[in-house]
């Protein structure tokens, strides 16, 4: 397979350690190696201010952290959606990377530390993304940032929750999106049409999506709702997106089925795989270089669209 030499001794490393996938752990084992894994970004970029929020939601607030980028004029808004399958991840393990797409960009950046599964079923994750997306819209110039010039963003299942409030935000007559960034996004359950088996154990398994799915989902049909996947969902009438992509990620093949997905439907979508890259690549710009490449093409694509 076309893998990246730095991606193939990442995950030669990776196999003589030893180390449990995360579906072999247990839930706050798996949690604490995925935040271990992400602490070893910091401090990330630096940015002119950090602002932690507590955003109201059914039952109680969830964190999240506004990040205003270096430039400080006329900014749009993003609201970014962390992966984890759902179940991993939070505000701070994607600290790094909100930073650099704050930059990249020239927008306000949110960071939403939506609840996660088990604790937190489907649809639990989704409902606090939108009302995360709502409390942005209605707080933007709190945030120091433009109402009017917002988008979603999100990588693998935050991509999934960004596609899934793009759909929801246009049935519900707003707030307008300008934009969707979806990097690598989760857009189906069907993991017999969704997962590339030539790139089984990629840092990516098959059992591993599954176990991410049995953790989510409330009920076993629950993969049939276009809340989980975005790919059964109206695509009519939703904003331009980006999609990027992994060349050597078995879920390729779920990026590839949106983009068309979208560009049937009559939407604007700049698709852009990244060659020999590895699920996981964005943000990763100390480790490889077409991360860096992958980041500004973010954040140029957000910035035409807000400016």
């Amino acid at each position: 397979m076309p893998l990246d030499p730095v991606a193939r001794k990442l995950l030669d490393d990776f196999l003589t350690s030893g180390r449990p996938n995360a579906h072999l752990l247990p839930v706050e084992q798996a949690r604490a190696n995925f935040e271990a894994l992400f602490a070893g970004l910091r401090p990330g970029e630096s940015v002119a201010a950090v602002t932690d929020h507590a955003v109201p939601v059914a039952g109680g607030t969830i964190p999240a952290r506004s990040y205003r980028p270096s430039r400080d004029v006329g900014l749009g808004l993003v609201v970014y959606f962390h992966g984890g399958g759902w179940v991993l991840g939070s505000v701070e393990s994607h600290d790094t990377i909100c930073r650099s797409l704050a930059n990249a960009s020239g927008a306000v950046v949110l960071n939403v530390g939506y609840r996660c599964a088990p604790e937190a079923k489907f649809p639990t994750a989704v409902d606090d993304a939108w009302a995360a997306l709502g409390w942005a819209h209605a707080n933007a110039a709190t945030l120091g940032a433009d109402a009017n010039r917002l988008a979603v963003a999100g990588d693998s299942a935050g991509g999934n929750l960004a596609a899934i409030c793009a759909q929801i935000a246009r049935d519900a007559g707003g707030p307008a999106l300008r934009f969707q960034l979806l990097v690598y996004p989760v857009t189906s359950a069907d993991l017999a049409t969704g997962f590339d088996m030539a790139y089984e154990g990629y840092f990516l398994y098959r059992d591993e999506m599954q176990w991410h799915q049995d953790l989510y989902f409330a009920a076993p049909d629950n993969g049939r709702d276009p809340r989980v996947s975005p790919l059964l969902g109206d695509a009519g009438n939703l904003p331009p997106a980006q999609i990027q992509s992994a060349e050597c990620d078995p879920l390729h093949l779920q990026a590839e089925a949106y983009r068309d997905h979208l560009a049937a439907a009559g939407v604007a979508v700049d698709y852009r795989s990244y060659a020999g890259m590895i699920h996981g690549y964005f943000g990763l710009e100390s480790v490889f270089d077409l991360a860096a490449d992958a980041m500004r093409d973010a954040g140029d694509a957000l910035r035409r669209a807000l400016d």
